[in-house]
């Protein structure tokens, strides 16, 4: 491997490549440190501080905090992720999207163009929201989130972070084309990292004062490294269903038989059904926690916080529908079906056209299952080492389980977790396919790649 880095820089394609990348990096981080004018800072800290679970918290980790400390990038790329996320669906209703996502590189150049009009327009929309929220709390003691609220501070505001999204945007779309990767993850990427080295700064101080053991850290590296590993395990497994193609004439010329297959990823929806659950679930807390002086509010805020069965529940449930309803979207096989036939290619054993989508819907469905699951353990585990399954507040019975349930479970393990199952996800998820890139550049220029035995597949 040593090697292989090595390599990389005798070429000077990718090394500008990579160096380029990481400086566009930098100058994301570096406008982590512009704030947006007239919000007082101490007070927006400690506001965040009690919102960390509900939806502001979720927004803020896809923006490498900049959402807590409102700089000129405080949206981050999320605008631009429900932008693509919504022309993706309206591809499906709409003809007029279909017939361009089918139209190749034309096609994709106007739908990334329509992808930025629906960027600015969201950014605009989520900024002057932001602007009004934080011009109408105040904290318990009176303090203000905004020094001079008004409509200048709500003009300054929109402008500045719908700017800063559209320059993320940009240095994202820069990275994917004269970078390495694609741009908008690792831009995510690198908001989540970021907070790697103050975590292990925590945890060193932690050991010396006594509040952590040297042995607990220890267990809690070893764990971290085998859940990653089950995660780069599970992201490469696929099922490959066989393909024979038969022999065929077009013109004069004969094209022999050949065998392929069709891969079938096993979390094919990769991280996108865990953030929309994720978002779905935070959603009702956050608007929980806007009226607090409704009983029945406050009532539905404590169930779904972290730790609780029902939040729980829905969480699983959640990420089980987007599951199956993502890639739904992505992956059709009734199109499939129809291209092999009319290219002449079947499975062994099943007849071309509808028994074959049938098939291949019958074979995704259960891929689907198994990769939902995965994504739902992986999702709830870090929860569960923090705050464990809080069964008291439950009714009628909530009070009988916690007395009869062991402690490990009602009140978790005590295990500080500094990442998320989301966080992991991505993390694992954008470093794969990174190195699957430069891979692919180092072996295109006849240098062996990162492993010497197999090759690094992607999540896609």
């Amino acid at each position: 491997m040593l090697r292989a880095i090595r390599s990389i820089y005798r070429i000077p394609d990718l090394r500008t490549r990579i160096l380029f990348t990481l400086g566009m990096l930098l100058v994301y981080r570096l406008g982590n440190h512009v704030p947006t004018p007239g919000v007082n800072p101490t007070a927006l800290a400690e506001f965040f501080e009690q919102n960390r679970g509900t939806w502001f918290g979720f927004v803020d980790m896809f923006s490498g905090g900049n959402l807590s400390q409102v700089t000129v990038f405080a949206l981050g790329i999320m605008p631009y992720i429900s932008a693509s996320i919504i022309l993706q669906l309206l591809t499906l209703v709409w003809p007029y999207l279909e017939k361009l996502s089918k139209e190749g590189e034309l096609g994709r150049k106007k739908i990334t163009q329509y992808t930025r009009y629906g960027t600015v327009i969201l950014a605009v929309i989520q900024s002057a929201s932001i602007a009004a929220f934080l011009q109408s709390q105040s904290l318990p003691g009176g303090m203000n989130l905004v020094d001079s609220p008004g409509v200048a501070f709500t003009l300054m505001t929109v402008i500045t972070m719908t700017a800063g999204t559209v320059f993320i945007m940009w240095l994202g779309e820069q990275i994917t084309e004269r970078g390495v990767g694609n741009g908008m993850s690792l831009l995510i990427f690198a908001g989540i990292v970021v907070n790697f080295p103050a975590a292990i700064i925590t945890t060193v101080q932690n050991i010396r004062v006594g509040q952590q053991s040297i042995l607990g850290v220890i267990v809690l590296v070893l764990f971290m490294i085998a859940v990653l590993a089950f995660i780069v395990f599970v992201e490469r497994g696929q099922r490959r269903i066989p393909v024979q193609y038969a022999r065929r004439y077009v013109g004069r010329r004969m094209y022999q038989g050949q065998s392929t297959h069709i891969p079938l990823k096993i979390n094919t929806g990769g991280v996108i059904p865990v953030i929309f659950a994720s978002s779905i679930i935070a959603l009702p807390q956050t608007f929980a926690s806007l009226f607090t002086e409704s009983r029945w509010m406050t009532a539905i805020a404590q169930q779904l916080q972290w730790g609780m069965p029902l939040y729980t529940l829905l969480y699983v449930a959640s990420i089980l529908f987007f599951c199956y309803f993502y890639t739904a979207i992505v992956f059709k096989p009734a199109d499939v079906a129809d291209n092999m036939r009319k290219s002449g290619g079947y499975i062994p054993g099943i007849r071309p056209g509808r028994p074959t989508a049938r098939y291949l819907d019958s074979v995704l469905a259960r891929l689907t299952f198994v990769g939902a699951i995965y994504l739902a353990l992986v999702a709830v585990l870090p929860e569960f080492l923090l705050a464990g399954f809080r069964v008291a507040p439950l009714p009628v019975i909530g009070p009988w389980l916690d007395s009869v349930l062991p402690a490990f479970i009602t009140e978790g393990l005590g295990v500080t977790f500094y990442f998320g199952g989301t966080s992991i996800l991505i993390v694992v998820g954008v470093a794969m396919d990174t190195a699957q890139q430069v891979e692919s550049q180092l072996i295109m220029r006849n240098y062996d790649g990162f492993l010497k035995r197999g090759r690094v597949r992607g999540r896609r």
